[in-house]
């Protein structure tokens, strides 16, 4: 039934949403064709200046499948991605799932030996690169046997003017060519997505239409998106956030999706308020530069109501609401690996701090996903207790890419180990702790690398904080927070230690403090930690509290 909004208005329920079109058959090609069926002529993707309907996009899509099957691609094949967003990245997408291939996005920032073992490990048949990298991925998969054919994003269209040229463009590539689509199954593998890699190598999580599908319809119940939605996104569809999320949500709605090549902080809420956007998703990262950019770059004619995010800080949530009058804000958990995994429930209750409560669908009865916190032997821990997340649900991955290993270590009785440290309450709601590797030793107590990051990070001469254990002299670890000080403002150590000593017990309050000019980030806009750890140059140029006060503490010379 249709219900109120947190913000007053009156939409139709997600069972509702859903409701309007046809049963698919839980694949990506039938999932398209049953919006298309009902909606042709409704736009479903917009990247400046091309807008795509829906009657195009599918048209594109099974278009560019013929074209990749006359150059002898078929079920199975891998087919790699090296480039920003742009519409072009859309309809590949979906003739790769219409042909029973599978899509391989992936970072073109990556430097040429982390591209190197992305294109080694994945084995693509066929590698389509935007311009600027098609050189770069012929010359680093060289290596690959059989050699991967190449295919540049021109040819997809990316730089005609308008969505019929694109599609005119596409169409030839076929060259008259008559193809019927292969039988595709809800269980056949359509994604690879790479993990972050914050702890070493990434790994290829492989994903199937049905788990796609699941975590797109997942993502209308988590967000309550409407056919009349535009929903922004300026991640990367190499991240499951932009592929499942902001595209697989905007076509289980009915909606469109509006994208362009990278986040630009100075235009953000400019483009939000040119193209209509009234939803889009956010990390921690973009959260805190749109917060602390100045506001003359807001733009208050935008028609953004709702926002979806993780982590949400209180500062984050406060301007967004009163600054950037958005009224709705959910933050989520979720892994490359189990997308959507539960939420903050859109009508409430909202308890600050939480990630909510497991995921609900729009189409199934009950919970989506089952969440456990349980102790290293897999004993469920009771409520208020801190353990590991464990994870069970129909949007799980399938498997790590070649990799049975991996897959096996990751499972324990069918339960997916994430890796995370929380709590749940007695409302079932859930409450991020660390990591699992985030978590520091020292002396005896283990501290919480997150917890650390989020409270220095409140300093307000701090822009992004990250806290790391390095050696200590009798062992375990000693706590160092790398800093990097907004602009014009000069910090001094002593000044974020006294912030620690007021905010912090004395256990948690670092030694070390590094002033850097900026942090590594993953792909997904986290902060690299191991990257910091194996820089010798981070600790070797910290400020250190303890020789400090040991000189403070020395008697002045006699004499």
């Amino acid at each position: 039934m249709s219900a109120a909004t947190p913000d007053g208005t009156t939409e139709r329920s997600p069972a509702e949403v859903v409701a309007l079109y046809p049963a698919h058959l839980e694949t990506v090609p039938s999932f398209l064709e049953t919006r298309t069926r009902i909606a042709a002529e409704r736009p479903v993707l917009q990247f400046e200046p091309r807008e795509w309907t829906y009657g195009e996009l599918q048209a594109g899509a099974r278009a560019l499948a013929t074209a990749l099957a006359a150059r002898g691609m078929g079920a199975g094949d891998r087919i790699a991605h090296v480039s920003l967003n742009s519409d072009a990245s859309v309809v590949l997408y979906l003739a790769v799932a219409t042909l029973g291939a599978i899509f391989v996005p992936l970072n073109p920032a990556a430097t040429d030996e982390e591209l190197g073992y992305l294109l080694h490990h994945a084995r693509p048949r066929l590698i389509v690169a935007q311009p600027a990298d098609l050189e770069r991925s012929a010359r680093i998969a060289g290596g690959l046997v059989p050699a991967p054919a190449l295919m540049s994003s021109l040819e997809l269209g990316v730089d005609c003017a308008s969505a019929a040229q694109a599609l005119e463009r596409i169409a030839a590539l076929a060259g008259g060519a008559v193809w019927s689509p292969p039988l595709v199954r809800p269980d056949d593998p359509v994604v690879v997505i790479y993990t972050s890699g914050t702890t070493g190598f990434p790994k290829g999580v492989v994903h199937t239409h049905r788990s796609f599908i699941l975590a797109a319809e997942g993502f209308v119940s988590r967000m309550h998106l409407q056919p009349e939605e535009r929903l922004l996104t300026l991640m990367p569809f190499y991240h499951i956030n932009a592929l499942f999320y902001s595209l697989g949500g905007a076509i289980a709605a009915g909606a469109a999706l509006i994208t362009g090549p990278r986040f630009s902080a100075s235009d953000f809420w400019h483009l939000a308020a040119r193209t209509a956007a009234t939803q889009f998703n956010f990390l921690a990262a973009i959260g805190n530069i749109l917060i602390n950019r100045p506001r003359s770059e807001f733009d208050p004619a935008h028609r953004v109501r709702k926002v979806y995010g993780a982590p949400i800080s209180e500062r984050i949530y406060r301007v967004f609401r009163e600054e950037f009058h958005i009224p709705v804000l959910i933050e989520g958990y979720g892994m490359s690996e189990i997308p959507g995994a539960c939420a903050m429930p859109y009508a409430g209750p909202h308890k600050a701090g939480s990630l909510g409560r497991v995921a609900v669908h729009p189409r199934l009865p009950g919970e989506l996903a089952e969440m456990r916190i349980v102790d290293d032997n897999g004993r469920e821990q009771p409520v208020g207790e801190v353990g590991e997340i464990a994870v069970r649900t129909p949007m799980m991955f399938k498997e790590y890419l070649d990799d049975p290993r991996q897959t096996a270590a990751a499972f324990r009785d069918g339960w997916f180990l994430t890796g995370d440290l929380a709590r749940r309450d007695a409302a079932d709601f859930f409450y991020f702790v660390a990591r699992k590797k985030d978590i520091i030793r020292r002396r005896g107590e283990n501290i919480s690398g997150v917890e650390l990051d989020r409270i220095i990070a409140e300093h307000p001469d701090v822009l992004e904080a990250a806290a790391i254990g390095v050696p200590a002299e009798l062992g375990e670890e000693e706590i160092l927070v790398a800093i990097v000080p907004r602009p014009q403002t000069h910090p001094r150590p002593e000044d974020i230690l006294s912030w620690c000593r007021g905010r912090l017990p004395a256990m948690k309050v670092p030694r070390f403090i590094t002033l850097v000019d900026t942090l590594p980030h993953t792909p997904s806009h986290r902060v690299a930690k191991h990257r910091l750890k194996a820089d010798p140059s981070v600790l070797g140029r910290a400020f250190d509290a303890e020789l400090q006060s040991a000189r403070e503490s020395r008697p002045p010379p006699k004499g």
